[in-house]
């Protein structure tokens, strides 16, 4: 009971599996992306500061930020954070990057639904992930012959564990929401704008923001895997489980 079976050693193979290939075609994207430079010439930071000022948005600072793809939005600070790629890049891929995490600005600013709920979920999707586990195991052990009946404690406990990787689906649902809100935002802006071009550069954009929407959706993929397992494990789904 309190061991890992093939099932969720599968899921978990499986989970880490989907994350580096979708954070290497991240890479693979971005790098390849690099090569196409831009014809307006601007920068990574003159894109953000562009579009910042476009949508009537004054209170969010860019910054330069070390690391590689290291580039968030900070809402609390309201500061845009830019790795040096982006920030000092000229190329389609540090357009598309950039003009990404100004998206996330811009539904700060304008009170997106998908970044509030996102704001709200992650941390109880954070701790509910990590106990959920424990909740579940801790009702079957205590329950007469490991399986659960309705109406005991022991069943109570383990709907709230399965209602804990609830809690974590949702907000990997928002979050992929989010994400691809800002990138779609992303693309109206700078084709809008003018920065980017029909043709190759848009091309790019849409390739790079893309991929990096596909990471979002690995993990979500593999939040409905955990959620399915341990609600199975607690015998919600399929039957009543012996173990």
């Amino acid at each position: 009971m309190f061991g890992f079976d093939l099932i969720h050693i599968g899921i978990m193979v499986v989970g880490m599996a989907l994350s580096l290939a979708a954070s290497g075609y991240v890479k693979y994207k971005f790098n390849k992306g690099k090569a196409v430079q831009l014809r307006s010439g601007m920068t990574g930071a003159e894109i953000a500061r562009a579009i910042l000022r476009q949508n009537d948005v004054a209170d969010v600072e860019v910054h330069e930020h070390q690391g590689f793809l290291s580039d968030h939005y900070n809402p609390g600070a309201k500061t845009l954070n830019l790795s040096p790629d982006v920030y000092h890049g000229r190329s389609a891929a540090a357009a598309g990057v950039a003009a990404h995490e100004v998206g996330h600005a811009l539904q700060h600013a304008q009170g997106a639904m998908s970044m509030w709920a996102r704001t709200i979920l992650v941390y109880p999707a954070h701790f509910g992930s990590m106990l959920a586990p424990w909740l579940i195991i801790i009702g079957l052990f205590m329950s007469e012959g490991g399986k659960l009946l309705p109406n005991t404690w022991q069943h109570t406990l383990a709907l709230v564990g399965v209602f804990g990787f609830g809690i974590a689906l949702a907000c990997s649902v928002f979050i992929v929401m989010n994400e691809f809100d800002a990138s779609a935002r992303a693309k109206t802006a700078l084709a809008t704008m003018g920065v980017t071009r029909p043709g190759e550069e848009d091309d790019t954009v849409k390739g790079v923001l893309t991929a990096a929407g596909l990471t979002y959706v690995a993990a979500a993929i593999v939040a409905l895997m955990e959620l399915l397992y341990w609600a199975w494990r607690a015998g919600l789904i399929g039957g009543q489980r012996r173990d």
